[in-house]
């Protein structure tokens, strides 16, 4: 099947784990931080693609609450990315009117970090192009438990009753909750797992795998998935009348 945009349905909100970074730079004689920075690279030319094909929604899995396990040295540079990001991509992304968001937890970032992510946001989000959804220490399981915390809170303020609690009420204090629906999550490397990435919006999205490492990346991944995407019977649950 050849990807013609103006036959398919074009998903409106698309979420990638950005995996492989650190195979990909192994199998080329260099160290895990080089996939990492050249992966960072390819978010801004995958979000440029994602908005040439329509796509309203973006969201990355740069950096997992599960991280900060790994060496020292690797963790210490991924917390330099946000200020690259913010240097090299900056007009680009004013030239495409990208709007950039983040989603995760806030309490084991940099007062740095902190102040450069909402530096991002704050001069982006007026814009009405593609929102890149940045998933930046961001654990599902986390978001979910904040998203209780915050339910509870209002609970006992008397803000919401708990036997009137309804899924539509919760995706209010999720992350996403300005987002659309998720309808194509994708992992590339070959790993098939879900691995903490937007367990709750994942629930009726279609699930997509390739082999290609993150940094290799590309427009035609993008289109493949989306190929794939419109060859799957969204039932959501039910059964279409025939």
């Amino acid at each position: 099947m050849k990807f013609k945009k103006e036959n398919l349905k074009i998903p409106q909100h698309v979420a990638i784990i950005l995996d492989g970074n650190g195979r990909w730079a192994k199998k080329r004689g260099m160290p895990r931080t080089f996939g990492h920075q050249v992966g960072v690279e390819n978010i801004r030319k995958v979000t440029v693609a994602a908005s040439e094909l329509g796509i309203k929604a973006l969201s990355v899995y740069a950096f997992s609450t599960e991280n900060w396990k790994r060496p020292k040295e690797e963790v210490e540079f991924l917390m330099k990315l946000p200020g690259e990001f913010e240097k090299k991509f900056k007009d680009e992304f004013e030239k495409h009117d990208v709007k950039v968001m983040f989603s995760g937890r806030k309490t084991h970032l940099s007062k740095e970090n902190l102040e450069i992510l909402e530096r991002i946001t704050d001069k982006t989000k007026d814009r009405l192009g593609i929102v890149l959804n940045i998933c930046f220490d961001y654990g599902s399981q986390t978001e979910i438990t904040e998203a209780v915390q915050r339910i509870g809170e209002d609970v006992v303020n008397g803000l919401i009753k708990p036997n009137e609690i309804e899924p539509k009420d919760i995706e209010k204090y999720l992350y996403t909750k300005d987002l659309p629906k998720l309808d194509l999550w994708i992992r590339p490397s070959g790993e098939v797992r879900l691995s903490n990435f937007m367990l709750w919006q994942a629930s009726y999205a279609e699930l997509y795998f390739c082999k290609t490492y993150w940094p290799a990346f590309s427009k035609k991944d993008l289109e493949n998935a989306i190929l794939s995407y419109n060859g799957r019977d969204r039932r959501f649950g039910g059964l279409k009348s025939k």
